[in-house]
């Protein structure tokens, strides 16, 4: 069953899909549905974190002696994803004790690295899609009167095959597909939409009369703004992967001054003088980290390490507490470099890289400048 939802793109309708996240819920609360109360139901649907509700056909249901299993296929909508129709199955148990296991079956990838979403030995099945699945699952159980626990199983047939056409070995993902998806659902974008709204919101936000802007890469840098003491009071625009075309904008609507505020895993692209963080135009993440440890003067087997790590994360993890400061610094500062050129220096422009687990890492001298007069202001 399609989405009916969509979005206009360069003057087309372009539909929205759900990620294999949603289908693994979907499949699972229609499989602990069966099992409680011996139906093999037709359809299945859920509100996905963003909002949106989806309803799709179920998918071989099978009630068995002690297990129920559906599947439901993965719509992509009218965005390119090699996972788009394949079929996210999922296998459910009650258990006498409380709580709900969730594991990867056949076609869903084991994280053999650390820095990942999920630890070493764990299914990739992420936690965005983890918590969907409980959430449904708690449901079911609240709607039939049940106490007990479940054990769910989720497997993507012809999913090995499918993610040797994906970077996920590179990442330390091995034997299958991630199982992941944030909002539930997929949407269909182009650059050149992006770029539109983000010019639209600056020139809006500057006819307002705001002098200063922060540009951040996504949600997690909104969350991190918006809860930093001095900068939740700036005006905000995510930007995406187009950092370059964003400073670009600002300084052509005269914007006295831009932070660039971001997680170190996009940010540290910018130290190699990347603008446009997207992986398919250039991914130099680790190999920065394990520049600018060799430029503080780390040990070169430190510096191996680094550039084996799956995740800027976990190179952080790996530089320790004495080395991880001066690294961020240096790092920081040659971030600061680049966008200082990418304007020719017409307008101040910083750079602020923070981190989950560590908080702030970095904060240029620009962008501490700017913080600095607008608390003077």
């Amino acid at each position: 069953m399609r989405l009916n939802h969509f979005t206009e793109i360069d003057g087309r309708q372009l539909r929205f899909g759900y990620t294999t996240g949603t289908c693994a819920a979907l499949a699972a609360a229609a499989a602990a549905r069966m099992l409680l109360t011996g139906v093999a139901p037709e359809t299945v649907s859920l509100v996905t974190p963003k909002g949106i509700p989806v309803t799709v056909d179920t998918v071989a249901p099978e009630l068995r002696d002690d297990a129920a299993v559906c599947g439901v296929r993965k719509d992509a909508g009218d965005d390119p994803d090699v996972t788009d129709g394949l079929v996210v199955v999922a296998t459910v148990r009650r258990t006498a004790g409380p709580g709900i296991s969730i594991d990867g079956g056949e076609g869903v990838g084991r994280v053999t690295r650390p820095g990942l979403d999920q630890p070493v030995g764990a299914a990739a099945i992420n936690s965005g899609p983890r918590r969907m699945i409980v959430r449904e699952l708690v449901q079911v159980a609240a709607e039939h009167g049940y106490g007990g626990g479940w054990s769910v199983v989720i497997a993507v047939p012809g999913g090995d095959t499918v993610a040797a056409r994906t970077f996920n070995s590179e990442l330390g993902v091995v034997g299958g597909l991630s199982i992941i998806g944030t909002s539930g659902i997929v949407e269909p974008m182009s650059s050149r939409a992006i770029l539109d709204t983000i010019r639209t919101e600056l020139k809006v936000i500057r006819s307002e009369g705001a002098e200063t802007v922060v540009l951040t890469p996504g949600n997690y840098g909104e969350a991190y703004v918006r809860s930093h003491p001095h900068l939740c009071t700036w005006p905000r625009v995510k930007c995406s992967n187009h950092i370059g075309e964003a400073v670009d904008a600002a300084v052509g609507l005269r914007f006295s001054g831009v932070i660039v505020a971001g997680h170190v895993g996009k940010m540290v692209k910018l130290a190699g003088g990347v603008m446009d963080t997207h992986s398919r135009v250039a991914d130099c993440r680790l190999e920065m980290v394990a520049l600018h440890a060799a430029l503080v003067g780390a040990e070169s087997r430190v510096v191996r390490e680094l550039l084996g790590c799956a995740t800027v994360d976990a190179a952080l993890d790996a530089l320790g507490d004495a080395l991880r400061p001066a690294v961020m610094d240096a790092m920081v500062e040659r971030m600061e470099l680049y966008l200082r050129r990418r304007v020719r220096e017409r307008v101040p422009v910083g750079a602020l890289v923070f981190s989950h687990l560590y908080g702030t890492l970095g904060l240029g001298r620009t962008a501490g400048g700017l913080l600095g007069d607008t608390e003077k202001r």
